[in-house]
């Protein structure tokens, strides 16, 4: 007798027609089915993991882009925000020489330092930001301060003694008369530089009757200084000029009797003592008349 292998079967009835089908299944094929089955639950698990897992993996790499992003943009900011404050300090500096105020050198400053270390942040930079821009404002707001007081002619033009000064005095080509002298003499040897007392806009550089070689400077505001009997001019009419910048040499150029420079302070054309501009200095104390 032979054995049947054909150990399950599954019995389909028809009711319409009364037939009964019989199927059945080898065990064999079972076994096949179910390691298909499995196979097939397990490379579906396994694209599900590597799917979750590229995803993930496609969110990390965007997110690290955009912290790439973010640092670079806070790296660059920081790198301005240097550049700016190295721009102020500079400038500081440079308008406290202008002012005269002294700077010790930064190797004698460089002290212990530490403190807490803070980590930089947006938050952070955007307050660096908002402070360096109020500081560059007021550097701004000082600048132009600065710049009006530049104008105003507060320096000596000359190194020199002062001899004639503003106001009636002998005239030196006939003692027996009286003359009025607008502006202060200063004598100096022959050739000595003759700088500008502020900064302004050389309104004229030539030749006037009296004066000689003269240059004439416009500080604005209708004041100007005249600095006459120059042997040699070294600026021309147009010319922007700062305060102490070369202007020409002293000579004894138009009606004058010896090398001297005749230094003129102007208010609307009305001149005015020089004396209530320059700075005082000790040997000023005593003021001979021999140079005129």
């Amino acid at each position: 007798m032979i054995k049947d292998e054909r150990f399950y079967a599954f019995i389909v009835a028809h009711t319409s027609r009364s037939r009964i089908h019989r199927i059945s299944v080898h065990p064999r094929w079972l076994k096949v089915s179910a390691c298909v089955a499995l196979i097939v639950c397990g490379v579906a698990l396994y694209g599900i993991y590597s799917f979750t897992r590229q995803v993930a993996h496609l969110r990390l790499t965007r997110e690290n882009i955009i912290l790439r992003i973010e640092n670079e943009k806070q790296r660059q900011q920081l790198a301005n925000l240097k550049v700016r404050v190295e721009a102020v300090e500079d400038e500081s500096r440079r308008l406290a020489e202008i002012s005269g105020v002294s700077h010790q050198d930064d190797a004698t400053n460089r002290h212990g330092a530490g403190g807490p270390s803070l980590a930089i942040d947006a938050a952070t930079i955007n307050a660096i930001e908002y402070r360096a821009a109020h500081v560059e404002k007021e550097l701004q707001a000082y600048q132009n301060v600065m710049r009006e007081r530049a104008k105003i002619p507060s320096v000596w033009p000359v190194e020199g003694e002062m001899t004639d000064g503003f106001g009636t005095r002998r005239n030196p080509f006939d003692e027996a008369s009286s003359e009025f002298h607008a502006g202060q003499d200063i004598a100096a040897p022959w050739g000595t530089p003759v700088t500008a007392a502020g900064s302004g806009v050389v309104a004229f550089a030539g030749t006037q009757s009296g004066y000689g070689q003269i240059v004439i400077i416009d500080h604005g505001n209708g004041l100007t200084t005249r600095y006459g009997h120059l042997s040699v001019i070294e600026v021309q009419a147009g010319q922007e000029v700062a305060r102490g910048a070369a202007l020409g040499r002293v000579g004894s150029t138009g009606r004058s009797t010896g090398p001297h420079l005749h230094y003129e302070v102007r208010i609307n054309e009305s001149a005015v003592s020089p004396r209530r501009y320059l700075p005082i200095r000790k040997a000023d104390a005593v003021v001979p008349t021999i140079m005129r």
